[in-house]
C-alpha cells in the first residue's frame, strides 16, 4: 500500500527555467549561448547540487571560462537564477490534494543551498512530512545511496513509498531502491489517476 508520496521539485513543483533567466539578464544570442552552457550545464550545476560548492562561489568559478564582457551578466543570472523558479500550474493544488487524500508527503530534491530562500515562496517547509535536500547531505539523484538515506532518515519503508521525477535516470534510481516510481510528464491528472487505481486495486 502507498502511504508516502515523494516528490522531485524541480519542473515537478517548481518551474526550473534558465532561458527565461537568461532572456532577463542578457543582450544578444551568444551571450545567452555562453553564458547558458557556461553557468547552466557546467559542472558547477552539479557541484552546487551536491553541496561541493555553496550558491555564492558559483559566479567566481563560472568566470573564468566566460568572456569579461559577460561578467555583468553572468553576475546577473548566477546571482539571480531562483527568479525562474514560479509554481508549475496546479502544483500548490496538487500537494493539498495529496494531503488531503492522507498520504505522507515529502520532498526528495537535487537543489543547492539557494533552496530554502526560493523554496518556501512555494509552500512552508513545515507544510511536508520531510524535505531532503541534496547539497544537505553530499549526494545527488540518481545515486542509489541517496533514496536509501531518504528512507532511513524519515523511517519508511520503500514499498510505501511512491516517487515522482521528471527525469527517467531519476525514476529508475528510485526504483533500485526499491520505491514505486512515476515519471511525471506535466499531467498532475495522471498521478491521480494512477493513486486512484492502486488504491482501488
Amino acid at each position: 500500500m502507498i502511504r508516502n508520496i515523494v516528490l522531485d521539485m524541480g519542473n515537478v513543483l517548481l518551474d526550473y527555467n534558465p532561458p527565461f533567466v537568461l532572456d532577463r539578464f542578457c543582450s544578444s544570442d551568444e551571450e545567452k549561448e555562453v553564458i547558458g552552457r557556461e553557468l547552466f550545464e557546467g559542472p558547477e550545476w552539479m557541484l552546487g547540487d551536491r553541496g561541493d560548492i555553496k550558491d555564492k562561489d558559483r559566479f567566481d568559478l563560472v568566470k573564468v571560462r566566460v568572456p569579461d564582457q559577460y561578467h555583468d551578466a553572468l553576475r546577473k543570472c548566477a546571482d539571480n537564477w531562483d527568479i525562474c523558479m514560479d509554481p508549475l500550474p496546479g502544483a500548490r493544488e496538487f500537494c493539498e490534494y495529496i494531503k488531503a487524500s492522507g498520504y505522507k508527503i515529502y520532498v526528495l530534491s537535487n537543489a543547492s543551498d539557494l533552496f530554502y530562500q526560493y523554496f518556501p515562496r512555494f509552500l512552508p517547509l513545515d507544510f511536508f512530512d520531510g524535505v531532503f535536500v541534496s547539497s544537505d547531505y553530499l549526494m545527488i539523484k540518481p545515486d542509489l545511496k541517496i533514496y536509501e538515506t531518504f528512507l532511513t532518515k524519515y523511517g519508511l519503508k520503500a514499498e510505501e513509498c511512491l516517487f515522482i521525477d521528471d527525469r527517467e535516470a531519476n525514476v529508475k534510481g528510485a526504483l533500485d531502491s526499491g520505491m514505486n516510481a512515476f515519471r511525471f510528464k506535466d499531467d498532475y491528472e495522471e498521478i491521480k489517476e494512477y493513486l486512484d487505481k492502486i488504491r482501488s486495486a
